[in-house]
């Protein structure tokens, strides 16, 4: 691997610190994070729809010795802020995680997911061993579980913390937008916490592949309408006035393809490799299959660096579908940018990314290296965006050798092979005693 530019800083912890450590790590349970996890994996929670997980995980929180305080956005959707303060005179440090999950769980997601209704896909949760499916049993379930093991330990192992601890689950942290649920989504639930009290200094997200991350990048939606006219099966090909707005959509289709590939790499900066994918097509009636329709809609999704605005890149879009027009002036389309969230980056040498690193080298006995390039967005991106300095952190993933078949070309976003998550939990906890132990002062507060 490449060395980091950036090195980590060698702040040791005090003996008291490393103490503190070893008693809470040796607090950490896969066996009760298991059954967390299955328990709040089958509890459905898609996007705009958390309260009863909230409320399930607020309970556990009472139970475990920290103050819940549930955030309600509807009568169905709900965030949860958990809070253990100490002795006064350290930072307030966040453990976040989103708490929705990226499907319906129902038929709806049908035949868009695929033909068959895998484990992971289903809004109920299923235990192998020590594997546990279901719909977002890995992402985000996973996470909300392993931070409240993680909390958990400190509390059972009695650390002395000088700061306050909070624990926070939002609500919209899929990047989805859901119209029959208020618009949920892009980030709504950790903007409502943080508009709503929720005021940490340093901020640590859960989130999948095993690194620190500083930054993440934003994203941008698009949509291209190829446009032609209404025609009937029953005339010949040529008629006059008759275009189709199909078959053209094919060329702007592989054309667009080619200008992600592109846009990628004239992006990428930083720790962020900002690819994008098409995500679909829509247009005609299945039910008139006889009249070719007047619009082929495309639509995708490209992620936004740090470091470029979502307006450079609808500059850029706007760029690459004039010179298509000049190229293809047989197709009319037209295009609009119908969705944008900012990426966010917070200095690699801020107190909350080194401790996340010095955590990482502890337990992975290496120094820490440049990390694989990310193209993944969360809700990290928008407390950095709000001014919280944020480190991301995960484990490696996706989870190989699944007893179970799993859906393709998600990651396994919902099978969760336990033991991988326990590294990365000690990673977290150790960055947590690091910060949570010290002064405000020694932390450049």
């Amino acid at each position: 691997m490449e060395a980091n530019p950036i090195p980590t800083a060698p702040i040791p912890l005090t003996p008291e610190m490393e103490a503190a450590y070893a008693r809470a790590r040796a607090c950490l349970n896969a066996g009760r994070l298991k059954q967390l996890l299955f328990d709040i994996t089958d509890i459905h929670s898609p996007t705009g729809a958390t309260r009863q997980v909230a409320e399930h995980v607020a309970q556990r929180m009472r139970q475990i010795g920290l103050s819940p305080v549930l955030d309600p956005m509807t009568a169905i959707s709900s965030n949860v802020l958990g809070e253990k303060r100490g002795s006064g005179g350290g930072a307030t440090l966040l453990l976040y995680a989103p708490i929705d999950t990226h499907l319906e769980g129902d038929d709806s997601d049908f035949p868009w997911a695929g033909p068959e209704q895998f484990a992971d896909l289903r809004p109920r949760a299923k235990m192998v061993d020590d594997w546990v499916y279901g719909l977002g049993s890995s992402n985000p379930k996973a996470m909300v579980a392993g931070l409240l093991e993680v909390a958990t330990a400190l509390i059972e192992a009695d650390v002395p913390i000088q700061g306050t601890l909070n624990v926070g689950f939002a609500d919209g942290g899929m990047p989805v937008t859901i119209p029959q649920r208020d618009n949920a989504g892009m980030s709504h639930g950790v903007h409502h916490l943080l508009n709503r009290g929720m005021a940490p200094d340093f901020a640590i997200i859960m989130k999948p592949w095993n690194w620190v991350y500083h930054e993440e990048p934003g994203m941008g939606w698009f949509k291209i309408a190829v446009k032609g006219t209404l025609g009937y099966a029953g005339v010949p090909r040529g008629i006059p006035g008759f275009r189709s707005s199909v078959v053209p959509a094919a060329t702007v289709i592989l054309e667009l393809e080619q200008w992600l590939i592109d846009y990628a790499e004239r992006n990428k900066s930083g720790d962020i490799y900002p690819h994008g994918w098409i995500a679909g097509t829509r247009g005609g009636w299945v039910e008139r299959p006889a009249f070719p329709s007047a619009v082929t809609e495309i639509f995708f999704d490209v992620r936004i660096s740090p470091r470029t605005t979502p307006g450079e890149v609808k500059a850029q879009f706007e760029a690459f579908m004039a010179d298509l027009a000049r190229r293809h002036p047989e197709i009319d389309c037209d295009w609009e940018m119908y969705g944008s969230t900012p990426g966010g980056t917070t200095d690699p040498q801020n107190w909350i990314i080194q401790s996340a690193r010095r955590g990482w080298e502890h337990i992975e006995e290496r120094a820490y290296p440049r990390p694989d390039p990310l193209g993944g967005q969360t809700d990290g991106a928008a407390l950095r965006r709000l001014g919280v300095p944020t480190a991301r952190m995960g484990w490696p993933w996706p989870a190989e050798g699944s007893p179970e078949p799993i859906a393709e070309g998600l990651g396994g976003m919902g099978a969760t092979y336990v033991p991988d998550l326990m590294p990365c939990l000690e990673k977290i906890l150790y960055a947590c005693i690091d910060t949570l132990m010290r002064p405000r002062a020694e932390l450049g507060l």
